[in-house]
């Protein structure tokens, strides 16, 4: 019995074992066979692939090779610091808002033309005038001669500066003029003015006690108007300059023909009124005789000083007001100049520029009022210099008095 189960088992396993090595060896022909079958359709898959991928590839290189638009920082800078024929406010997708301003410019046949500055978009011309694109006149508008020439008319047109001058001095009037209102039916026993009137007060006493009466001496009544006028000429065209919404943002005190005019205001203010006091020190200085002859050494400096004087001032105003604006354009200008180095990189140049162009705006409402303030004060001191004599320090010295003794009362 046992053993008839025991050969029972036996060929149980070897059924088992042999339908396994059947299964494990399969004919060479079979498989033959297969391989064939599968060969021609994956030759014909890595044809098609290979097709693809070679037109995917060209594809590449040739959106490689297209100009990809990059941002032009130093364009945007100088397009915000220089001066143009119209007033650029905003682009929105590809379209630019701007302010026509208009144009006056005459011929050289002696025909002035006023038209707007739509007419020279582009590149076009209007009347043989255009704007020139490159050369000693890029940006200004030349005249086209018969020859090819291209001439320069002369130009009274109003450009963005010059539109940004009169809607700032608008603003300056307003302000002067609704004070002085508020001021002028006043008794002597009236309570101090709060708001704008109490600060433009606080600052005119300031500027007068701290800058205007020490510097002039005894005729600061004379160039008080003058200085005042000057101070709060910069300091709004200044503070105007750092808003940059429309019909602020004008680079008024950046433009170097505006501090050119301010700086010849004080030349003028200061020689035309100088003592013979002051002459005399420029042209025979209390120096040993041998610096004045036979050469003038000293007598050549001091008449240079005359226009050094006024040039720093041209300088000093204009280099400043123009580098705040720069700074703050190109700090503006990371976030999308670093838009395609991947969104770490972006994200991380435009938490640093954000921060960088807050203080610095934030620095630039402080040198708005400091470069206001040196302007105002070193003319006041050149304008005292021209007024020094004898006579002038015991009338300082009595104005002085007279000064402190009305503050104490």
């Amino acid at each position: 019995m046992l053993r008839n189960e025991f050969d029972v088992e036996m060929k149980l396993i070897i059924n088992i074992l042999l339908l396994l090595s059947l299964s494990a060896s399969v004919p060479v022909w079979a498989q033959t066979e297969t391989a064939m079958a599968q060969t021609e359709p994956i030759e014909t898959q890595t044809e098609v692939a290979a097709v693809e991928a070679t037109e995917v590839v060209s594809e590449a290189t040739e959106v490689s090779e297209e100009p990809s638009e990059e941002l032009d920082v130093k364009s945007v800078v100088l397009d915000h610091i220089a001066d143009s024929y119209e007033w650029h406010i905003c682009t929105i997708g590809e379209r630019h808002i701007t302010v026509p301003l208009p144009v006056i410019v005459r011929s050289e046949a002696g025909k002035w033309y006023c038209f707007s500055s739509n007419r020279l978009h582009h590149g076009h011309s209007y009347e043989g005038f255009r704007i020139a694109d490159e050369g000693a006149y890029a940006g200004k508008i030349v005249e086209q001669m018969a020859d090819g020439e291209q001439v320069r008319p002369i130009d009274l047109s109003i450009t963005k500066t010059v539109a940004g001058l009169f809607v700032n001095c608008a603003v300056l009037l307003l302000i002067v003029l609704g004070v002085a209102r508020r001021y002028r039916n006043d008794k002597p026993d009236t309570k101090a003015k709060g708001g704008l009137a109490g600060v433009l007060e606080m600052v005119i006493e300031s500027v007068m006690e701290g800058i205007i009466i020490p510097c002039v001496g005894p005729n600061y009544r004379k160039f008080a108007p003058y200085l005042l006028s000057a101070f709060f000429f910069i300091f709004i065209n200044n503070l105007m300059g750092l808003i940059p919404i429309f019909p602020a943002g004008a680079n008024v005190t950046g433009n170097i023909s505006v501090t050119f005019v301010l700086a010849m205001a004080t030349f003028f203010a200061v020689n035309l009124f100088g003592t013979r006091d002051y002459w005399k020190e420029i042209f025979w200085p209390e120096v040993p005789t041998w610096l004045k002859v036979p050469i003038p050494i000293m007598p050549a400096i001091e008449f240079i000083g005359l226009f050094t004087k006024p040039f720093s001032l041209m300088i000093r105003l204009f280099a400043n007001i123009l580098a705040g604006h720069a700074i703050i354009l190109i700090l503006t200008c990371i976030v999308f100049a670093t838009a395609k180095l991947g969104a770490a990189v972006n994200g991380a140049m435009s938490a640093v520029s954000v921060i960088l162009s807050i203080f610095m705006n934030c620095l630039e409402l402080l040198v708005a009022f400091l470069q206001a303030f040196v302007f105002t004060m070193l003319s006041a001191v050149f304008i005292g210099a021209a007024q020094h004599s004898e006579e002038h320090e015991h009338g300082h010295e009595h104005e002085t008095k007279q000064i402190e003794n009305t503050t104490n009362n």
